[in-house]
């Protein structure tokens, strides 16, 4: 299996539509969203949740949301939206902005090799 193959199937796992998407959509939208699961592979099945939604879908007010909760870090909920008109579009938004909200999530908690950013245990002095 390739690895846009196993980002599109990590996707359609751990997608759920909300308001606004049909079941025959599923496979469109996770097409579109594929990119983000190269983001995503880092983290256990049952740590990522993702949910898209859409409000007012083909109006003048057309809101998309997707929503990714990363069960790892304690309480990371991270949000990306798109008033973009045309829905590919929209689509195309809000998973790029996924995608670096979760790259910064991962510097952010996951420092590995910045010296800086560590915390350096103190030792009690004593003789």
């Amino acid at each position: 299996m390739t690895a846009d193959r196993k980002d599109l199937s990590l996707i359609a796992e751990r997608l759920r539509l909300g308001a606004g998407f049909s079941a025959s959509e599923r496979d469109w939208v996770a097409e579109r969203l594929a990119a983000l699961g190269s983001r995503l592979r880092s983290f256990d099945e049952g740590q990522v949740d993702l949910e898209i939604s859409v409000k007012d879908r083909h109006g003048a007010g057309q809101q998309l949301t997707l929503e990714c909760r990363l069960h790892r870090f304690p309480g990371l909920h991270l949000v990306a939206g798109s008033s973009a008109p045309d829905l590919p579009v929209a689509l195309n938004e809000v998973r790029g902005d996924m995608i670096r909200q979760v790259d910064h999530a991962k510097t952010r908690t996951e420092p590995r090799h910045n010296r800086a950013l560590r915390h350096t245990p103190t030792t009690a002095s004593g003789a």
